[in-house]
């Protein structure tokens, strides 16, 4: 798998309304939005753990493996309701 990153800035809406050339509070917060959805996009892509994590999950393989895992261990609703019960007093 391959990450690419494009680095380029998106340039800020500009409002076409001339009566006021400052950018709204509305804008304004839906820009800093904007730029902290970027910015941590831009921090998953560069941390290796969370590459490494979704190369795992995106191999087709690993994906199969765990769509067929089964617990050995199965327990029946009443077995593990008293289980809990006894446990919580």
């Amino acid at each position: 798998m391959q990450i690419r990153t494009i680095a380029n800035p998106i340039p800020p809406a500009r409002e076409t309304s001339s009566v006021s050339s400052a950018p709204s509070s509305e804008s304004k917060r839906i820009s800093d939005n904007v730029a902290q959805a970027r910015n941590t996009a831009m921090s998953a892509l560069t941390n290796d753990r969370f590459r490494a994590m979704l190369e795992q999950i995106t191999d087709p393989g690993a994906s199969g493996a765990l769509m067929t895992m089964r617990g050995d261990n199965v327990v029946d609703f009443k077995s593990a309701q008293s289980s809990y019960a006894d446990n919580s007093e």
